[in-house]
């Protein structure tokens, strides 16, 4: 007998792209009360208070789960599988945060405002990557992603994760397990942070840790806003105490027009842009597409969420 097609929903809004992804992994469109998925393309708002019985896995459409842990989602259901979109979205975002660090070791803003030829004041600011030593807080998708552009240019990279389970790449000189984070400041020569938002990586970043920096260290924000704490920053970036900073988050975000860190000439700050909707879309459906083959063949999910961890 011909088994049974595994049957997955879209919701709330219609998607052909969601549709052929979900034909990719080996599955069929269906509505919910026939599937045993549902693939989310919302947010939280909206999202059903109960599910139909069938569903045992629901994909989200988002990377950072915190809004999702602000809700009673979870809660109330129970018994079924959330996976979120991280990883899916990492070179995108990888590729961002490079930007952003070249930018700042190579002195690129003072240089893009400058309107005469300032060769010699500008020679002694500019840096490079090789041979530098970057701190990656969060090595997991983005920060693997990350670390393989790294490597070609040269960088040594001190990987940072929750377990401390070492990272395999020609770039690592070492991994750091989280507890032990506040050993690599004095250590490194540039910061990127890479880590979910949780209440426990809320301001991870904070003058105690800026203080350790070098002069000439940037740090490179393309998680969430408030794992640095923005005041403490401010203040670094004002007092020469770090190189400067590269963010493509910010803590308030949207950032206020007339917040001080628009007018930092050693901040730069671009505005959550580093994964637009025209490469989201298309990496989001080639993640779905790998998630439902897994979910069809019985294989564990990708970035399956932990209730526990916030993540």
């Amino acid at each position: 007998m011909t088994p049974e097609p595994v049957r997955i929903a879209v919701g709330p809004k219609d998607s052909e792209l969601l549709e052929r992804a979900i034909a990719r992994g080996g599955a069929t469109l269906s509505d919910p009360d026939t599937a045993r998925a549902l693939v989310w393309n919302g947010g939280p708002a909206g999202f059903p208070g109960r599910l139909p019985a069938g569903i045992e896995w629901v994909q989200l459409f988002s990377a950072g789960v915190e809004e999702w842990f602000d809700t009673e989602v979870f809660e109330c259901h129970p018994g079924i599988v959330f996976t979120s979109a991280a990883g899916a979205f990492a070179k995108s975002v990888a590729e961002h945060a490079l930007a952003l660090l070249l930018a700042g070791v190579r002195h690129l803003p003072e240089q893009l405002r400058a309107r005469r030829w300032r060769q010699t004041d500008f020679f002694p600011h500019i840096g490079t990557l090789r041979g530098a030593t970057v701190a990656v807080i969060g090595a997991g998708g983005i920060g693997r992603e990350l670390i393989d552009l790294l490597a070609p240019l040269g960088a040594r990279v001190i990987a940072v994760n929750r377990s401390g389970a070492p990272i395999t790449h020609p770039a690592v000189i070492e991994t750091v397990p989280a507890h032990r984070l506040s050993e690599i400041w004095p250590r490194t020569d540039h910061v990127v942070v890479a880590a979910p938002a949780t209440p426990a990586t809320r301001h991870l970043i904070g003058r105690d840790e800026l203080i350790q920096l070098k002069p000439t260290s940037w740090v490179i924000n393309i998680a969430r806003g408030p794992l640095i704490d923005t005041d403490a920053l401010v203040a670094a970036l004002r007092d020469g105490a770090i190189g400067g900073a590269g963010l493509d988050v910010t803590d308030p975000e949207p950032l206020p027009d007339d917040h001080p860190l628009w007018d930092l000439p050693n901040a730069i700050v671009t505005p959550h842009d580093s994964n637009p909707p025209q490469l989201r879309t298309t990496a989001f459906a080639d993640h779905v597409a790998e998630n439902v083959a897994r979910f069809v063949t019985g294989r564990d999910l990708i970035a399956r969420i932990d209730v526990a961890t916030g993540y």
